[in-house]
């Protein structure tokens, strides 16, 4: 995994016009990261960048390197399937807040603290096919919620 501070890159993607979005109540954290995967062969990679940090990051400094400083705008990039899984299956299941975002990008999630994860993308179809497996094993949809970012 490649850390990195990356200055903006959260305002970025506040300032992003996301044209769709959903929020769901996570369930099963290992069946969340698993499902995400399995719909979406072609990813290969991603970034995880942090918010804010509100819980301990146990399991996320257990599968970064020890120097790692978990800050704001700290981004933590997976380059293979393998480390994808591992660092959002850590992310998620830690609580901090953070943005995801896939290589490729059909879609992004931002999660909180709450566990509550909104996926935004710009077309309906890429918005549905990662969220309608989800919805389907559990994951509950929350209903005329629209996150402001």
């Amino acid at each position: 995994m490649v850390i990195t501070p990356t200055s903006g890159a959260l305002a970025k993607f506040r300032r992003t016009p996301w044209r769709f979005q959903l929020t769901l109540e996570l369930g099963d954290v290992d069946q969340f990261v698993d499902l995400i995967l399995e719909s979406h062969v072609a990813i290969s990679g991603g970034t995880v960048t942090i918010d804010e940090v509100v819980f301990d990051l146990k399991q996320l400094e257990a599968v970064c390197p020890a120097e790692t400083k978990f800050v704001h705008d700290c981004s933590i990039a997976a380059q293979s399937r393998e480390e994808l899984r591992a660092l959002l299956a850590a992310a998620v299941g830690d609580g901090p807040d953070f943005l995801f975002i896939p290589t490729p990008k059909p879609f992004v999630f931002y999660a909180d603290h709450h566990y509550l994860i909104t996926f935004c993308a710009n077309t309906k179809s890429h918005l549905n096919h990662v969220v309608e497996p989800l919805v389907s094993h559990g994951h509950k949809l929350v209903k005329d919620w629209q996150r402001e970012f």
